[in-house]
């Protein structure tokens, strides 16, 4: 019992001494906005090299550029042709979400994805529009106006929302305030992404039954009123195909 006691004497660990208010608030702060600390590169530099350092960190293009191979570019063009096989039907399949014309959705799965390769960092992030956004659009846009009845003006509020969307979200990672997230339980994170795919597949509905007056509502009984109120709409059809089509790429999951 002695020689136990005399090891946990020797093995306890001293207490850190008590730092200022200000020097803890500022440790902290540091640690949650700068946890990077992207400005250690800067000291000791001369002031061209700061420039071109700060020119690098905000276009990461410029550094990687000079160091491309032709290895590389084959990689990118294979990997380029694969996603371009996903998200040109994906593009327009959100545009008819959005209610905004297919072009529009080919446009915003190929410029972001170019704009981020020349001011992104990640080589595994994948950017462009998602599913949901195109809902809650075309959901809280089509209540002012009508993308079939003043289709000009509905693409205006579209390039607007978005362009605030753009804005905020900048503004966002300039500030440095993506901690935030960090407040978010997995639960809430799962339920948001659960509840998102079901509103998703309800919309679907509208293309699978080929009714052409749908609600811009994304609750489940605003949904089922709009879908069961248009039996007589109903198209055997759209309903077969797209049931043919679901049943293919859930079976090719298998192979």
């Amino acid at each position: 019992m002695g020689s136990t006691g005399e090891y946990e004497s020797q093995r306890r660990v001293p207490v850190p001494p008590s730092k200022p208010f200000l020097k803890s608030l500022q440790a902290r702060l540091k640690e949650t906005f700068f946890p990077d600390d992207p400005f250690r590169q800067f000291k000791n530099q001369p002031i061209s090299n700061k420039f071109l350092l700060g020119l690098q960190y905000f276009v990461p293009i410029i550094e990687w550029a000079p160091r491309y191979t032709f290895d590389f570019f084959k990689a990118d063009l294979i990997a380029g042709i694969t996603v371009a096989s996903l998200a040109v039907p994906q593009g327009i399949s959100y545009a008819s979400l959005a209610s905004i014309p297919p072009i529009l959705g080919l446009y915003s799965s190929f410029v972001p994805p170019l704009l981020y390769a020349m001011l992104g960092s990640s080589r595994d992030l994948a950017v462009g529009t998602v599913a949901v956004a195109s809902l809650l659009i075309s959901s809280m846009l089509g209540k002012e106006v009508s993308p079939t009845e003043n289709p000009k003006q509905y693409v205006q509020l579209v390039f607007t929302a978005t362009f605030f969307a753009g804005v905020f979200q900048a503004s966002l990672g300039i500030l440095r305030l993506g901690f935030i997230v960090d407040f978010l339980s997995h639960a809430t994170i799962v339920g948001f992404m659960g509840g998102a795919a079901t509103i998703v597949c309800f919309q679907q509905l509208k293309g699978i039954l080929g009714l052409i007056h749908f609600t811009h509502e994304t609750d489940l009984v605003s949904v089922m009123r709009s879908v069961f109120s248009q039996i007589h709409q109903w198209r055997w059809e759209s309903a077969a195909l797209g049931c043919c089509f679901l049943f293919f790429l859930l079976l090719t999951r298998y192979f």
